[in-house]
């Protein structure tokens, strides 16, 4: 991001109240989402202004959004340029225009800056978990696991082994 934005006054926020809420997006989504940075202005902010419902509290919002990578991914679509900035919850752009759009377009920005990153470390615990979640299962029925195969090499995806090498023979 290129220093701090220009903020104006809006009806319910003030330029300081904006700034506080960057501040605290920017080290939420720099640190990899994790609760202790997910404060109540950014919960408020994200429910008030950015077209997100509440999920009765901050801790409802939070186990909605960021403790499954899948959902994680959804919402920060909505902060993608390459996702048009279409609401997670509603479908539209709405959100990105009028009153709050400085500070709403700044998270934006902050989002661009760490996009592909995010990106990847999210699609690592999707893949990290459904390995896991195979292994479980080949292992619940018997089946011998083509992924741990000894090697100190990352597993390799499903569709690599081969679904025929996961069944068993008869």
């Amino acid at each position: 991001m290129r220093g701090m934005p220009t903020f104006k006054d809006s009806e319910f926020m003030t330029v300081r109240d904006k700034e506080l809420v960057l501040a605290q997006w920017r080290r939420f989504v720099e640190r990899g989402f994790n609760f202790e940075h997910f404060t109540e202005r950014i919960y408020k902010h994200l429910s008030l202004h950015c077209s997100f419902i509440a999920h009765f509290n901050r801790n409802g919002f939070y186990s909605t959004y960021f403790e499954n990578p899948e959902a994680t991914i959804r919402f920060l679509r909505q902060f993608d340029i390459d996702y048009g900035f279409v609401s997670a919850e509603y479908g539209s752009s709405w959100w990105i225009e009028g009153e709050y759009e400085d500070i709403n377009r700044a998270m934006c920005e902050v989002v661009e800056a760490s996009k592909s990153r995010l990106y990847q470390e999210l699609e690592q615990k999707i893949r990290g978990r459904d390995l896991a979640i195979a292994s479980q299962l080949l292992a619940k029925h018997g089946v011998s696991n083509p992924l741990n195969h000894g090697s100190q090499n990352p597993a390799p995806s499903v569709s690599e082994v081969g679904l025929r090498q996961l069944l068993p023979r008869d």
